[in-house]
């Protein structure tokens, strides 16, 4: 990563978490979006999932891999409503990038907005990932944005970062919030030069 708003690679140990159309009511269950920030979100990620029929933690891959930051998911992850609150759950979690088959339209934007680099790869190699995460839990994943790679032990998988979000990883436009305000002198002349927008 060249700073912190270019993000060109990011890397760490992984969490598998398997499952095709796993949908945003699961990754965030609706109950949680009463809060109005986003501060508690990752207590909330899987919520359900994560626990037995007494509350307890049971063995759910979030449970087991605490600390990762690369998820590796299946088909269509990210599918259902357009919260926002899912990815951004699963950053506050940790979740840095993640690789998976496929993933919802919407879901993948709003992983580009919060900077989480979403590599798509095959069934194959999205599934020789998973099972090497389960049997190298300490093993560390790098995911490289310009070159739309994932490399692990001796292996790159060589997958496709839509062009957007690569685009705006790596030039560093992904944060809409921050871009706001590195222009706010050059909105504020605009605005101060429109006849209809009134001075406060």
């Amino acid at each position: 990563m060249a700073d912190e708003a270019h993000i060109t690679e990011v890397g760490g140990t992984g969490v598998p978490i398997p499952g095709d159309d796993v949908d945003t009511d699961q990754i965030l269950p609706a109950r949680f979006m009463k809060e109005v920030t986003f501060d508690n979100m990752a207590d909330y990620l899987f919520y359900d999932a994560r626990r037995d029929e007494n509350g307890e933690f049971n063995d759910h891959p979030l449970n087991r891999f605490e600390g990762a930051s690369i998820a590796v998911v299946n088909q269509n992850f990210g599918c259902g409503s357009s919260r926002e609150h899912a990815p951004q759950a699963m950053m506050r979690w940790g979740v840095d990038g993640v690789v998976g088959e496929s993933f919802a339209e919407i879901f993948r934007d709003n992983c580009k907005s919060l900077g989480i680099p979403a590599l798509t790869a095959s069934h194959e190699d999205v599934t020789a990932l998973q099972e090497w995460i389960e049997a190298n839990p300490d093993g560390d994943i790098e995911i490289d944005v310009e070159e739309e790679t994932a490399t692990y032990d001796d292996t790159v998988i060589h997958g496709n970062i839509d062009d957007a979000m690569k685009e705006a990883l790596v030039d560093g436009i992904w944060d809409t919030t921050q871009l706001m305000y590195s222009n706010l002198s050059k909105v504020e002349e605009t605005a101060a030069d429109l006849p209809y927008v009134e001075e406060v």
